[in-house]
This record gives C-alpha cells, structure tokens and sequence, in this order.
C-alpha cells in the first residue's frame, strides 16, 4: 500500500510540474501575443503616418516649399524697410546730405541783429497776472 501511495504522490507530482510548465507557457504566449498586439498598433500607425505624409508631398512640392520661404523672406525685409522709414532711421546718404547741408548753413554769413549797449533797468516791471482759461474737454469722436 505505501507502494502504491508513493506512485501516486509521484504522479501527481509529474502532473503538477508538467501543469505549471503549461501555465507558464501559457502566460507566456499570452505576453508574446499582447507584445504583438501593440507592435501591430504601432505598424498601422506608422502605416496612417506614412500615408499622410505622401498626401501632403503630393499637395506641397520642394519648389512650392522654397518658393514660400522666399516670398515669407521677402515680406520680412520690406517690412524692416517699412519700420525703419517710421522709425525714422537715415541712411548713409541721408545722413550725409544733412551734414552738408549743416556745413552750407554755418558757412553762410548770417545778420544777427545788434546787442543793445544801453544797460538793463533794475526794476522789473510788475506783470499782470495770466488769466487761466478752462481746458477744453475730450469729446470721443462718433
């Protein structure tokens, strides 16, 4: 009887090992398929994305592309040559159309009229007082 109890506790022993062996291969696959489950999402999202920027190389060449950037460069400096004439910024020849013209003006005789040689009175004449007159007020345009 113990024979036979011992052969059964040794089967059952084989059949656990062998069980747990199945278990593990199960989880196993389990993880092997959810790993591929997530590796198939990635391809059909790399496949959408590929497919979307062959749709946007159809709708926008390399030429349409370069010629945007030249005419977003061009927009760029006239509007600086705009800022800078609001601004008020000369150029090197309009600063140097000043400077003669200000070597022109100092250069000319000009007719300061005569200092007076009589001397300055003492007393100040009193002066009347300046009538302040109310300020207009602001009326919002319509």
């Amino acid at each position: 009887k113990a024979m036979l109890l011992l052969k059964k506790k040794r089967y059952q022993e084989q059949l656990l090992d062998k069980t747990e062996n199945q278990i593990s291969n199960l989880e196993r696959m389990v993880q092997d398929i959810e790993f591929t489950q997530i590796e198939m999402k990635v391809i059909e999202g790399l496949k959408i994305g590929n497919e979307c920027l062959n749709k946007m190389h159809q709708v926008m060449s390399i030429e349409e592309v370069e010629r945007i950037i030249g005419e977003t460069q061009d927009a760029v400096e006239y509007q600086r040559q705009i800022d800078e004439l609001l601004a008020g910024s000369l150029t090197e020849e309009d600063e140097d159309a000043i400077l003669e013209e200000l070597n022109a003006i100092t250069q000319e005789q000009m007719e300061l009229p005569e200092v007076p040689s009589e001397p300055l009175p003492e007393k100040i004449p009193e002066v009347s007082p300046v009538k302040n007159r109310p300020k207009p007020e602001l009326v919002a345009a319509s």
